[in-house]
């Protein structure tokens, strides 16, 4: 076996990408995977917790990739073993926190939508997530809110009041998934893993989409079957040319 192309790591988003939102991870995607970390080194960086990201990905994710990172990285693990965490509470303090967990509260209290079910806030390390209608609903419920989202804007409005509320916290509001929110210090997003992986130049990160105002490393939008038939060329090509990987730019609209 060839040795793993040294300085590049590709990292990869966990809903909607390596698997359906809030889905196990296909027996297909789990043996790709295990064969892209023969050539490269394999992260994933996700903004669920790391039981919801073990969930999907299975029980072994600490020794299936070489880096771990949940909560967008605020949680990182490396080769299985924890290096860091960062504390949303100790950043803000308990009256900031309590202040936005109650303006919040409020809202969805307030909001017309057809349905609401429970767990409205989920309180992580590294950042708060917000569901208007609650992570307590059903599969077929977010797909339907997901729908109605897109149609009424449910969580752009309610995301550009909770800015303006607390610009003064220097916070950033992320949309993602089908259901919710993030809250987290700006700066915290998915590039935060990147303070762990200086040794690698090279950094791929493939997710299924992006936000207005994220910050995200070079990012391609793809969907499962792209990124198997596409990352299979990288080994490819890579066995052939060890340079092509360095050179070779994924796009898809």
């Amino acid at each position: 076996m060839a040795a793993r192309k040294p300085g590049l790591i590709a990292l990869f988003d966990v809903d909607g990408t390596l698997t359906a939102p809030r889905q196990a991870v296909t027996p297909k995607m789990l043996e790709f995977m295990r064969e892209l970390r023969k050539v490269i080194t394999v992260g994933v960086v996700g903004g669920s917790d790391l039981s919801k990201i073990s969930e999907q990905l299975g029980n072994t994710v600490m020794n299936d990739y070489d880096y771990v990172f949940s909560e967008n990285g605020l949680m990182a693990h490396k080769d299985g073993k924890h290096i860091d965490v960062q504390s949303l509470k100790s950043f803000l303090g308990e009256e900031k926190l309590t202040e936005i967990i109650n303006f919040t509260l409020h809202y969805i209290a307030d909001l017309d939508i057809p349905i609401k079910r429970g767990t409205f806030i989920e309180f992580r390390n590294g950042m708060l997530n917000v569901s208007p209608i609650g992570r307590n609903c059903s599969q077929e419920e977010r797909v339907e809110f997901e729908r109605y989202d897109k149609v009424h804007n449910i969580r752009p409005k309610m995301v550009s009041v909770l800015r303006e509320k607390f610009a003064h916290f220097n916070l950033t509001f992320s949309i993602g998934g089908q259901i919710s929110f993030d809250v987290f210090p700006q700066g915290w997003d998915k590039t935060y893993c990147l303070r762990y992986l200086d040794d690698f130049p090279e950094v791929h990160f493939f997710g299924d989409k992006t936000y207005k105002g994220e910050t995200t490393m070079r990012y391609t939008s793809l969907s499962e079957l792209w990124v198997i038939q596409s990352l299979v060329l990288m080994i490819q090509w890579s066995n052939a040319r060890p340079s092509s990987l360095l050179n070779l730019e994924l796009c898809v609209m």
